[in-house]
């Protein structure tokens, strides 16, 4: 397959709502038996809901229209972003579509802006993806019994951030 081509979603779009809210939950799925804790609340989150989150997307589209990934975020307080989901369909998972996505992101978007994110202390492909590019890891939390997150932040590009590779 083809590498896809990075764009908007617009979640008004019922197929494109559709997609993102299939593979969303599918990536947590996957997420829940890597880190031993199945209340990660996007996999409870109905459609309404997802669409409801004020929330700007960005789609890795294959060729066919096919969405094969989404990175999701809004932005914090003093200009920071924060990364509120990434996300990629099981059936493209180690093709660097979340890295695609994440590079975009951080040197085309908001280059000079703090990222923020956090995800499960023991999803490793997350971890070391965030790493590689340059997060630097903060404080772990337990936000309820069973789960710990690890949280990561990176600054923007003039403040100093390594730049994305």
């Amino acid at each position: 397959m083809p590498s896809p081509l990075l764009r908007p979603l617009d979640l008004t779009d019922d197929r494109t709502a559709g997609a993102v809210h299939r593979i969303g939950r599918a990536a947590y799925a996957v997420e829940a038996e890597l880190i031993g804790f199945d209340g990660i609340p996007a996999l409870g989150e109905s459609l309404a809901q997802l669409r409801a989150r004020p929330l700007c997307w960005l789609g890795a589209v294959s060729g066919d229209g096919a969405v094969a990934g989404f990175l999701a975020w809004e932005a914090a307080p003093e200009g920071a972003v924060a990364l509120d989901r990434l996300c990629v369909d099981p059936a493209w998972f180690r093709r660097g579509i979340a890295s695609l996505l994440l590079r975009h992101a951080l040197t085309e978007l908001f280059p000079d802006r703090t990222v923020e994110v956090t995800t499960g202390a023991d999803n490793t492909p997350a971890v070391t993806l965030y790493e590689r590019l340059g997060f630097a890891r903060g404080a772990d939390f337990s936000p309820v019994p069973g789960l710990t997150m690890a949280s990561f932040t990176r600054a923007g590009a003039a403040a100093g951030a390594p730049q994305a590779r």
